[in-house]
């Protein structure tokens, strides 16, 4: 027989325990549809007659492929005795095994699978989906014995339709590699990136000149195909200096007591505020071993007020409801509640509480205004910070990945189509406006000085 060989990635994706959900999110040509049949493949050997798979893309045409290496890898391994129904699209295993390659395009295809059963489901090419309703009913169909995990795989590229409910689900929560809780599945998932770099078994070289010739005006795309950067959106104001790989930093559990600490806020009520807690490096290692070089800005941690399903609404918070969730997410970091907010909050209203300003404080929130100057100013310096993320000797602008308002918005945030140094001001940019805020904060010593609690 046959050896069967993996490269790097889909060693590591096969050792994931079955227990765990995942997410295999990387750029084209890094073996993920290899990966799948892989895994569909454990799961067989592993549970045997009780083994209920289910293979789902969105047209019956675009699963060609994945059917062609499932003939291939099967074939290897099982001979003749693993037999294909072409007509229904299933597989059946000596074992007693099951796995059906289906369809799955509108509400009315999920008729097809209701109220049928199925151990592991599989969901190639999920960026296909522009939201995730369809694939979520899909999880009401996993059942097994008791002593059997269920589980769901995913696999997607960056840059489709889908890609900005998969970078939130699946991307921004934790560090490759690592289980994160997912809040809507309320499962354990583990998010698996490759990129044809990593795929020896393909001419990388010949590889990467067909990408290049097939978005020869799109550097974008082309980006998010060969590096796997969930961080890219076409034509968005951070595209060139937003970069997952530089600028994603998984989740710190402290701030080291020698970095200076502040807040960074934009006041919204209708509108959402945003607010971050931002740590400066004095030039050495966070929590998670890397070295940060002297000023780089880590956003450590967020408090957004929008609405779940509009990043543009505000939940109508007033000022001293908001300044006590800010003062309870200073509690948890052991920062006080003080830093740099926008100047409008400064102007005097006419009532009797004086400014937005006046408010926080007399709450036990102190800020102090941002000084912004003009936007350009503040886009330009936030926009460098981005780009120098990485770099062993300059300042960098860091950005944990559980920060979801963040990355829910900011990478997809468009220019000003009449002032392109500009960012439009239609979108939801209410994170972006903070962390402008933040970048560019006047005499930071003076707003950062004695900011710890000494318990």
């Amino acid at each position: 027989m046959e050896t069967i060989e993996f490269n790097d990635f889909q060693e590591k994706t096969l050792a994931i325990p079955e227990e765990l959900d995942a997410f295999l999110g990387g750029g084209r040509g890094g073996g993920k549809s290899y990966a799948l049949a892989l895994l569909a493949m454990r799961h067989v050997e592993m549970y045997g007659n009780q083994a209920r798979i289910l293979y789902l893309r969105k047209t019956y045409k675009g699963m060609a492929d994945f059917e062609l290496i499932t003939r291939e890898l099967f074939g290897m391994v099982y001979g003749t005795a693993a037999r294909y129904n072409q007509g229904e699209h299933v597989w059946k295993f000596p074992n007693g095994a099951y796995m059906e390659l289906g369809q799955l395009e509108t509400q009315a295809d999920y008729a097809k699978y209701q109220g049928r059963s199925f151990t592991l489901l599989i969901v190639d090419e999920a960026g296909q989906y522009p939201t995730p309703d369809l694939l979520d009913i899909m999880r009401s169909n996993l059942r097994g014995p008791a002593d059997m995990p269920v589980r769901v795989i995913v696999a997607a590229n960056p840059g489709g339709p889908g890609h900005h409910w998969l970078a939130r689900r699946y991307v921004f929560q934790a560090a490759p590699w690592t289980p994160f809780h997912e809040t809507k599945s309320k499962r354990q998932w583990i998010y698996c990136p490759s990129t044809y770099t990593g795929n020896r078994f393909i001419d990388r070289e010949q590889y990467r000149d067909q990408l290049e010739s097939a978005c020869p005006d799109d550097p974008e795309l082309l980006r998010a195909w060969l590096e796997g950067d969930w961080a890219v959106n076409r034509g968005a104001y951070f595209a060139s200096v937003l970069d997952e790989g530089r600028n994603a930093v998984a989740t710190w559990t402290e701030i080291p007591e020698d970095w200076e600490v502040y807040l960074a806020h934009d006041f919204g009520s209708s509108a959402p505020s945003a607010t971050y807690i931002c740590a400066v490096s004095p030039g050495g290692e966070g929590p998670d071993g890397k070295f940060y070089p002297r000023n780089s800005i880590v956003l450590v941690d967020e408090l957004a007020t929008n609405r779940r399903e509009n990043p543009d609404m505000g939940l109508g918070w007033t000022v001293p409801v908001l300044a006590e969730e800010i003062i309870k997410l200073c509690d948890e970091w052991d920062v006080k509640p003080q830093g740099v907010a926008d100047d409008a909050i400064f102007a005097k209203t006419g009532s009797a509480y004086g400014s937005i300003a006046d408010e926080f404080r007399k709450a036990g929130v102190n800020f102090r205004p941002a000084k912004k100057a003009d936007r350009i100013t503040g886009w330009n310096v936030m926009r460098r910070l981005l780009a120098d993320a990485g770099k062993p000797d300059r300042p960098g602008l860091y950005i944990a990945r559980h920060c979801t308002y963040f990355w829910d918005t900011v990478p997809y945030l468009a220019r000003d189509q009449k002032r392109v140094e500009d960012m439009d001001t239609t979108g939801p940019d209410h994170a972006a406006d903070a962390v402008r805020y933040g970048c560019i904060r006047r005499d930071p010593m003076a707003v950062v000085s004695k900011i710890r609690f000494n318990y």
